[in-house]
């Protein structure tokens, strides 16, 4: 099996590396060579450069929130280190990586003083191998005896994940359990109670259960070896040896499958899929071959694979991810089989931008993160055209581009999957009506085009904001929220579930979630709001964050009187404003005092302090209706 398959190969790789290994900024010269199909010694290669740069530390001024990572295990994890490392720098994630003595991972967890406690985690992983966590099994024990020990092990793993939230208080994940036994009855294996593969498959499906009530994310192996063969990550031979449960050679999937999770409780996956059209979505040109003269649908083995493409581009729709084409191609044309064709899958309603003219691919993808706005990192290419590839990865290195098959459209979603750029740890009533959130910004747009004022535009929206405190209903989609969005995001902190129940949970402080409904529908969730006494009538704002969609409308001041508002219902008489700059944050960084804040302190970094006497304050007049609700 060839890794990382959605990657463009390597060339002079020799020579890049010796580039890397001389460049003035080792990380930024490194990053384009680790978004190659690096193996295992290359990945190593690049990881051993990038580490003696920075000396085993991690380097500063990234842009993204750097990883302290803690593997915790009963096996030999070293060989998977520098797979983990490089899959951080090929999304521009710092990732520094802890292993506990061999089998000693409990009592590192429960020492104070352990090595594990002075790395100071800042995320765990617990990577337990099958081998250990099935000691004592056999095939003579009653249903009974396994049931105990099914117990007993799900108990175990379960107060690893308390310990390590208590002690380091930050996210956890569990790998699951590679099944590695052969199996002893055959096709009827479940019949046998003390089979270690049935084992298994138990204990997996119990660790998905509690990890989903805990808020643990997994990484799931059980899945990555069933679609790729076990025979691909395990070697028995291998683990006699050396106890290497994962083979060496697939430690550059590994880190892939343990960074996506990082990288998506950083808000770092990626939240849109660009299209092209002829020979991607469908065969042949629409321009030449016309309507009746594409290959799409029933009737062919090709038209059904593109109809595979449309399918799991529908569904990722579905899910939250935002929907694009860039063609080249007269608009009409283009369009027709959207409109018409029967064999469709998709259609017009199911894409967001659609930009179908004679302008580069490149000028179309940055007109498109204009119109969506969202950043350029956030959008994903698909082109059946090798040149078009290149052309959007030289133009623009930050759009993600996969390799895709030229011989079968129908391997393309496997492609897309396997490279696992919309990696997401869950999925809100938010993310499924996406794209219907985006098709109602255009009416706003034309209804702002149509408007003589802007007084006249905002009354015209007839808009009403729904605020509630944080509560579990809508938690979810806080965290999310809080972990992802970072451009309106006045201090980019990053919280847990724990942290947001813990808000919850103090009397001195607030945590409100807005929504925006108007005249075309409702924007969902569009501001967070953090607010702690962190002193005798002083509210500080932990956390002020919106989405750049409703920018404009009058949500900011609004936001504040309510702010305001619940600030004096804790006996605050002034309210302080923090402002942490970001490579992406700047445009809010003259947010409060444009707010009428008073800047009170500014440091070197460009970060400042604001203070609004509340005593003074009159809350500002919109044309917004605010009302108290509940999260949907």
């Amino acid at each position: 099996m060839e890794q990382l398959r959605w990657l463009p190969q390597t060339g002079d790789w020799r020579p890049r590396l010796r580039a890397v290994a001389a460049a003035e900024d080792v990380w930024a010269a490194a990053i384009p060579l680790a978004n190659t199909r690096l193996d295992f010694v290359r990945t190593n290669a690049l990881d051993e450069v990038v580490r003696k740069r920075y000396e085993g530390g991690l380097p500063a001024g990234t842009g993204t929130k750097p990883v302290r990572l803690a593997i915790l295990g009963a096996s030999t994890l070293a060989h998977l280190h520098a797979g983990v490392r490089v899959a951080g720098l090929r999304r521009n994630i710092p990732i520094a990586t802890y292993e506990n003595d061999y089998g000693q991972y409990l009592q590192e967890l429960l020492d104070g003083g352990s090595a594990l406690h002075g790395f100071k985690p800042n995320a765990v992983l617990f990577a337990f191998d099958a081998y250990h966590l099935t000691q004592g099994l056999h095939a003579a024990l009653s249903a009974d005896d396994v049931d105990a020990a099914l117990e007993d092990v799900a108990g175990r793993i379960e107060k690893c994940w308390s310990l390590a939230k208590d002690a380091f208080a930050c996210p956890v994940m569990q790998q699951t359990v590679l099944d590695v036994f052969p199996a002893l009855l055959g096709n009827n294996e479940h019949r046998l109670a003390g089979s270690r593969s049935r084992f298994v498959a138990r204990l997996n499906e119990r660790l998905r259960t509690r990890a989903d009530a805990v808020g643990v994310d997994l990484v799931a192996l059980d899945d990555a070896a069933r679609r790729d063969g076990l025979a691909v990550w395990h070697d028995p031979a291998l683990w006699h040896r050396s106890k290497q449960e994962v083979r060496p050679a697939l430690a550059p999937l590994y880190g892939e499958l343990v960074c996506r999770v990082i990288a998506a409780r950083q808000g770092r996956s990626y939240k849109c899929l660009v299209l092209d059209l002829d020979n991607t979505l469908w065969g042949g040109v629409i321009g030449d071959d016309g309507l009746d003269g594409i290959v799409l649908g029933q009737g062919s083995p090709l038209g059904e694979g593109f109809t595979a493409v449309q399918d799991f581009a529908k569904d990722l729709a579905r899910r939250g991810i935002i929907l694009a084409v860039s063609s080249k191609n007269d608009h009409a044309n283009a369009m027709e089989p959207f409109e018409k064709h029967p064999e469709m899958v998709l259609r017009p309603a199911d894409i967001a931008a659609f930009r179908a003219n004679w302008q580069d691919k490149a000028s179309n993808i940055r007109a498109i993160a204009q119109d969506l706005n969202i950043g350029l990192d956030s959008l994903v290419f698909l082109d059946d055209n090798p040149f078009e590839r290149d052309l959007v990865r030289s133009a623009l290195p930050m759009v993600a581009v996969p390799e895709v098959p030229d011989d079968d459209p129908a391997l393309v979603p496997g492609v897309l999957a396997d490279a696992g750029y919309f990696e997401s740890l869950g999925v809100t009533a938010e993310d499924r009506e996406r794209t219907a959130q985006y098709q109602e910004n255009r009416a706003r747009d034309q209804l702002r085009a149509s408007a003589t004022d802007m007084e006249g535009y905002l009354r015209a929206l007839e808009m009403r904001m729904v605020w509630s405190r944080f509560d579990t209903v809508g938690q979810q989609r806080v965290v999310q929220l809080i972990n992802k969005t970072n451009q309106f995001n006045l201090t980019t902190r990053r919280h847990t579930d724990d942290d947001i129940a813990a808000i919850m949970a103090d009397p001195k402080s607030f945590g409100l979630q807005i929504r925006l409904q108007d005249r075309f529908g409702d924007n969902g969730i569009i501001a967070i709001v953090i607010g702690r006494m962190l002193e005798p009538g002083s509210v500080t704002i932990d956390t002020w964050l919106m989405s750049c969609r409703v920018l404009g409308r009058q949500v900011e001041p609004t936001t504040l009187n309510l702010v305001a508002a619940q600030a004096r219902a804790l006996g605050a008489h002034r309210l302080i404003g923090e402002y942490f700059p970001t490579k992406k944050n700047g445009m809010v960084r003259d947010h409060y005092v444009k707010l009428g804040f008073a800047r009170i302190a500014e440091a070197a970094d460009g970060s400042s302090t604001n203070v609004l006497d509340l005593t003074a304050f009159e809350p500002a007049p919109t044309f917004i209706h605010v009302v108290e609700g509940s999260s949907p």
